[in-house]
């Protein structure tokens, strides 16, 4: 295997596995870590079909990273840590967990062969999770999750049980869903996909490893199979020819030049809150502060509907006249006016956040609750769960601000069953 300078500036240890696409090295001088290192070879049917394919190192590293760092960027936990060279990356050393989860959205490939009657194109809602035990000897044969958990894995001291499972189960349709989105936006649907799981060996951490790239996955431009970008095409080839293998290797180039569009916003949107007074600052920064965690820009201004509507009318025009999608939250003590008369003077969302004290906050907030017919602005009390609404809003047109909000519902969902799990160990 031939190195770039950039490889070389690293400290190589040992070979730790090889596979048929990639080789995998110790880092000598980076405890807890690994260079997986790529080939210019493609296969199909366990490596029965094997060919070289010049550049495809490059074109799968490339593709990869930008799949990790569009998933990390959303709050996803992956092995990956950095792009390293053209053909390598770094990522945390992980002891593998030797099974293949595959979530599809069409049905096609090998489910067809395996569930007669079943036409191609078949759209799975929710998406169809399956899962195989990886062993080339065997065929990779499909596994149920009671033979997962029956076969009593233990991996970095992570024994694999219930609690593991439903955390790959979970993860596996998160990251597929944020992929899929992410796809849509260039027009293409991501028809399935596979992803491997591994547990870190420093953290104990159950987290996405391995590689995604074109050989990961199913994906059709348009919907369209007979415009397919992914491996399925090595694999349906009849005859290997040097012009056949050029067409694979422009696919392959074709999707990792789309897949760094995937980092870049198709459209940004805003949140601007307006607050009734200097007082409200406090409340109001907090809105901010969680919409910067969701990527999305936030504008605080300070205007009263009571006291100067015309002030308040002409902030609002400001912000619908230079074509940027912005929901705006009223920030306003005592009797809310903010709210209602942004409500009805603009068909932008407008989400109520009243900052309610101890003393009037119950009679407070009929202002936000009970609005005139023809309004439709929404109210929540916490700063938090306003931003979290916004960016609802906006993720609808924007993928990486609702691929954030997937990561973090996944999240939220691990801690708790994590949690759960404790308190069960602290209760036997």
């Amino acid at each position: 295997m031939l190195f770039s300078k950039a490889t070389y500036k690293l400290k190589l240890g040992q070979k730790l596995a090889e596979g048929k696409t990639k080789e995998i090295y110790e880092l000598a001088d980076q405890p807890g870590h690994v260079l997986v290192q790529s080939k210019d070879q493609i296969t199909a049917g366990n490596a029965a079909r094997k060919d070289q394919m010049e550049g495809k190192a490059a074109i799968s590293n490339r593709t990869t990273s930008c799949v990790f760092r569009l998933l990390q960027e959303a709050g996803i936990k992956t092995a990956f840590v950095r792009q390293q060279s053209d053909t390598a990356f770094v990522a945390a050393r992980c002891e593998m967990i030797p099974i293949e989860w595959v979530c599809r959205r069409v049905a096609t490939g090998s489910f067809l062969k395996r569930n007669p009657g079943v036409k191609e194109g078949y759209r799975f809602s929710p998406v169809k999770l399956e899962m195989f035990f990886k062993d080339d000897a065997s065929n990779d044969p499909q596994w149920s999750e009671e033979q997962l958990i029956e076969a009593k894995f233990c991996f970095a001291g992570l024994a694999i049980g219930r609690c593991e499972v439903d955390i790959m189960n979970r993860s596996t349709v998160a990251v597929f869903e944020i992929l899929e989105k992410a796809w849509a936006t260039q027009n293409c649907t991501l028809v399935d996909m596979k992803v491997e799981f591994g547990v870190n060996v420093m953290t104990k951490e159950l987290i996405l490893a391995d590689v995604i790239d074109n050989d990961s996955w199913r994906l059709w431009p348009a919907g369209d199979r007979s415009q397919q970008k992914d491996k399925q095409v090595y694999r349906d080839l009849k005859e290997v020819t040097p012009e056949a293998m050029q067409m694979v290797k422009r696919n392959f180039e074709w999707v990792s030049e789309r897949v760094q569009l995937l980092l870049e916003p198709q459209s940004q949107g805003r949140v601007v809150v307006l607050m009734g007074s200097a007082s409200d600052l406090a409340h109001s920064e907090r809105i901010r502060s969680a919409c910067s965690s969701y990527g999305i820009p936030c504008d605080i201004r300070v205007t009263s509907a009571h006291k100067g509507p015309d002030e308040t009318l002409r902030i609002k025009a400001q912000y619908e006249g230079d074509g940027v999608a912005t929901v705006f939250v009223a920030v306003a003590g005592r009797s809310n006016g903010l709210g209602p008369v942004m409500s009805g003077n603009t068909v932008y969302p407008v989400i109520n956040c009243p900052p309610l004290t101890p003393d009037w906050g119950a009679q407070d907030i009929w202002s936000s609750l009970r609005m005139p017919s023809g309004l439709g602005c929404t109210t929540v009390l916490s700063p938090d769960a306003a931003a979290q609404s916004a960016a609802q809003i906006l993720g609808l047109s924007d993928h990486l601000v609702w691929a954030k909000l997937r990561a973090a519902m996944l999240n939220t969902w691990i801690s708790l069953k994590q949690t759960d799990r404790k308190l069960q160990a602290c209760n036997l």
